[in-house]
C-alpha cells in the first residue's frame, strides 16, 4: 500500500485551483413536473424560481456523480488522482451510511489509497468541506485536497409532495484546493441552530425529506446576511467590492434577498437554481462553475460563498475565483 508523498510544509494559505460541475442528462421541466403534481409550470417558477432541474438515472448513484465531477475538475486543474492527498465528499443523500462515499469516489478515480472521508452538513456541506480543506492545507497536513459536493436528492423526495418535489434535484460539483503563498480562501464563518434542526429533516430511514418552508425562509432572510457580512469582514473585502455572490441554491427569492441585504451591489449573483434546482451540497460549486463558465466571474475575482440548510447549518467564506 502506498500513500501520498507531496504534503508540503505549512504554506501561507490555500487557493482553489479549479472548479467543475456535473449535471445528470435527464432534464425535467416545470410543465412535465407540474402535470403530475396538479400545478402549472409558471406557478412553480413564481414560487421557487426553478424552470428545470436534472434527475439522475435510476442506476446512477451519488458516488457516480461525484466521480464524474471529480474527474472533470482534476482535468481542469491539470492534475491526476495520484496528485491528491485527501478527498472530502459533502453529501447527505447516500443510499447507505456505510461505507463512506468518499472512499468509493477515490477508487473510481484510480487512487483508492488516498485519505477520504464524508462531511454531512446537508446544503452547507460544500462550504464546510472547503473550510476543512483550507485548514488542512494551511496546516501542512495535506498538500492538495479534492472537495466534492454530490447529491441524489430524488432518492429522498416524495414525488407527490409539491413543497419538495418542485425544487430538489440531483448533481455534483467539485473543487481542487492547493497550497498558496497567500490566502485566497479566507476564514470560514460557520455555525448551526440545532434547536431548529427539524425544520428540514428526514425523520427516519424509511421516510422522505420534510421541510417547513416558511420557517426556513424567515431564518435565512433574517439571520444569514450578518454571517455573510462577517465573512467579508474577515477577508478584508467590503461587500460592495465582491465580484461574485454564490449562495446555496434553495429559492431564488432567498438568494436575491440576501444579495440585497448584504449590499453586494457589484457582484454577479449565482442563479443556477433556475436551470438546476436545489442540489443541496452540490449547489454552491455548480453555481460557481456556471458563473466562471459564463465569464461573469474571472480569475482572481473575490467571490462570497454561503451554504445553509438542514441542521440548521451555515458556512460562509470569501474566495478568489480560479
Amino acid at each position: 500500500m502506498s500513500t501520498s508523498t507531496h504534503t508540503p510544509a505549512a504554506p501561507g494559505g490555500s487557493r482553489i485551483a479549479a472548479v467543475a460541475g456535473y449535471r445528470p442528462s435527464r432534464l425535467v421541466g416545470n410543465e412535465e413536473l407540474g402535470a403530475r403534481l396538479g400545478v402549472s409550470g409558471p406557478w412553480i417558477e413564481r414560487r421557487v424560481g426553478v424552470r428545470s432541474r436534472h434527475y439522475a438515472a435510476p442506476e446512477e448513484s451519488v458516488v457516480d456523480m461525484a466521480a464524474a465531477a471529480a474527474g472533470k475538475v482534476l482535468a481542469a486543474a491539470g492534475l491526476a488522482a495520484h496528485d491528491i492527498d485527501l478527498l472530502v465528499l459533502a453529501t447527505c443523500s447516500l443510499a447507505s451510511p456505510m461505507p463512506n462515499g468518499a472512499a468509493g469516489v477515490a477508487a473510481r478515480l484510480g487512487h483508492p489509497v488516498m485519505a477520504a472521508f464524508d462531511v454531512n452538513a446537508a446544503c452547507a456541506g460544500f462550504c464546510y468541506a472547503l473550510g476543512v480543506a483550507d485548514g488542512l492545507v494551511r496546516a501542512g497536513t495535506s498538500g492538495r485536497v479534492l472537495v466534492v459536493g454530490a447529491e441524489k436528492m430524488t432518492d429522498w423526495v416524495d414525488p407527490d409532495d409539491v413543497d419538495t418535489a418542485t425544487v430538489f434535484a440531483d448533481g455534483a460539483g467539485a473543487a481542487v484546493v492547493v497550497a498558496s503563498d497567500r490566502a485566497e480562501i479566507h476564514p470560514v464563518v460557520w455555525g448551526s441552530d440545532g434547536d431548529r434542526a427539524d425544520l428540514v429533516a428526514i425523520p427516519d430511514r424509511y421516510s422522505s425529506v420534510t421541510m417547513q418552508g416558511q420557517a426556513v425562509y424567515r431564518w435565512v432572510t433574517t439571520s444569514l446576511a450578518p454571517v455573510a457580512a462577517d465573512a467579508c469582514r474577515r477577508a478584508g473585502i467590503p461587500p460592495a467590492d465582491l465580484k461574485g455572490f454564490v449562495t446555496h441554491q434553495a429559492n431564488l427569492r432567498m438568494i436575491e434577498h440576501l444579495a440585497t441585504a448584504l449590499g453586494a451591489t457589484g457582484a454577479a449573483v449565482g442563479r443556477d437554481i433556475v436551470e438546476s434546482g436545489n442540489t443541496s451540497a452540490a449547489s454552491v460549486p455548480l453555481a460557481l462553475s456556471r458563473l466562471i463558465g459564463t465569464g461573469d466571474v474571472r480569475t482572481g475575482d473575490p467571490v462570497l460563498l454561503l451554504g445553509f440548510g438542514a441542521g440548521l447549518s451555515y458556512a460562509a467564506q470569501v474566495v478568489r475565483s480560479p
